[in-house]
């Protein structure tokens, strides 16, 4: 498949809102407060804004680069950087496991969504006199869960069957906007509780001396890898879908500032949020301290806070809070979905929309195994696509950036770029930084993640 035929963002902001939208999902508003609530609140958010700052944000730019390059699928990309067959070969194996990652972190993440789309209901059944399909709606069961996955992956694929610019960049500069304002609603309104300012505490001040728990740190790596979609290959695809005068640097500075201040909106409402359910009677930590139900903490503490409110208030809002978060599981499907897709468009002769429609419902038959076999599945294919398979292709991205992407091609590249200098303080620092410090950093996370 030519260039030509990728279709491609017809504006900066379009782009910006899509890749944003790829990065803001539920790994900021779900996972990045329960992390911070988990390791420590302050000394978590510490640790992970500084990696985003150290390894997040150069390695978006590296992806970004190696697919606007390609013009191409993430596999067929990472091959195009190799001067020899064997580093292409290799290259193409990490790009493809980056296809393979993105498409198994659909399954999990159609599941977490589509209990979203049900909490987003439940409230309405609650209000119009349903009770019993409210409580089913928010009952863990089988069927439940099998039912709202589907509807979440539908309507994934409604979205980017129509392509990039009518699809991914039409809806990404409708919902994120409206994602922003509910968040910022929310954290003007949660501000306002009694006991939310031991919230704020929890999360503002950072306790130093758990800065270099492993865990902390682990926790702070899997959610800069997982909250910015480094190591899926969403971002190469996006890069495919870019111009080769964008200045990525700048772009990329603005899509990691726009994940990053999410990711802080979602804690300082979240958090603060969890102790004014215990303010209003909700146990929230066990009596050694620890976060009860930390993997389920949307689904528990806060249903219980908008109950706690009472009335009409609490459903509002509950109804409000499942919206935002079934939006930013959308934007970021979206962008991981399209990963596959893109593949199979490009090496087959299927048109989009069937294509679409096979990638969805192949993601669609993996998720229903999961959902069948859920105590089995779905924690390992969390721990084995976060905390495993993105790290290690995030390291095959580097070291190929740095160490196998010939300089003079790489240079030309950035030189492309409008208003991008070579001589320019950041383009100089950038690519020797990637090529030493970040598989160094990657390696060194790595390696407290196998023997944690």
């Amino acid at each position: 498949m030519s260039a030509k035929d990728l279709g491609h963002f017809s504006s900066r902001i379009g782009f910006i809102m899509a890749a944003a939208g790829s990065a803001v999902g539920v790994g900021n508003i779900w996972g990045f407060p329960t992390q911070a609530a988990t390791h420590g609140g302050g000394a978590f958010l510490l640790v992970y804004l500084v990696l985003i700052f150290l390894l997040g944000y150069p390695m978006l730019v590296a992806e970004l680069m190696i697919g606007r390059h390609g013009q191409t699928n993430p596999a067929d990309a990472m091959a195009k950087l190799g001067s020899s067959k064997l580093s292409r070969n290799l290259g193409k194996t990490i790009g493809f496991a980056s296809i393979i990652t993105a498409t198994l972190i659909c399954t999990f993440y159609s599941i977490l969504s589509g209990w979203f789309v049900s909490f987003t209901l439940a409230p309405i059944a609650r209000l119009v006199g349903m009770q019993d399909i409210a409580l089913w709606l928010t009952s863990f069961s089988l069927e439940r869960n099998l039912l709202f996955t589907l509807i979440f992956i539908l309507m994934v694929v409604l979205v980017i069957r129509q392509g990039v610019q009518q699809g991914i960049e039409a809806w990404s500069k409708r919902l994120m906007p409206l994602l922003l304002a509910i968040l910022i609603l929310g954290v003007a309104y949660i501000l306002t509780q009694p006991g939310a300012s031991q919230g704020l505490n929890a999360l503002l001040v950072p306790d130093f001396g758990r800065i270099w728990e492993p865990q902390v740190l682990i926790g702070a790596l899997g959610q800069t890898f997982f909250s910015l979609t480094v190591g899926t290959g969403a971002m190469m695809v996006y890069g495919a879908y870019l111009n080769r005068q964008e200045n990525l640097a700048k772009l990329t500075a603005y899509v990691t500032l726009t994940d990053t201040s999410v990711a802080f909106l979602a804690a300082l409402m979240i958090i603060p949020a969890m102790y004014v359910a215990q303010h209003n009677g909700v146990q929230i930590f066990a009596a050694d301290g620890s976060l009860l139900n930390a993997d389920t903490l949307v689904f528990t503490v806060l249903p219980a806070l908008f109950d706690s409110l009472g009335g009409l208030a609490g459903q509002l809002i509950a109804i409000v809070f499942f919206i935002l978060m079934t939006i930013a599981g959308l934007t970021s499907a979206i962008s991981i979905v399209e990963v596959p897709t893109s593949y199979m468009v490009e090496k087959t002769e299927i048109q989009r929309h069937s294509a679409t429609y096979l990638v969805g419902g192949g993601i669609a038959l993996l998720a229903t195994i999961m959902v069948f076999n859920f105590d089995a599945l779905f924690a390992l294919v969390i721990t084995l696509t976060t905390e495993r398979a993105q790290p290690f292709i995030a390291l095959g991205i580097a070291l190929y950036t740095g160490w196998v992407w010939h300089r003079n091609s790489l240079l030309k590249a950035i030189a492309a770029q409008e208003g991008a200098k070579l001589d320019g303080l950041f383009w100089r620092i950038w690519p020797v930084y990637v090529k030493y410090v970040c598989p160094v950093l990657i390696l060194a996370i790595i390696l407290q993640l196998l023997t944690a």
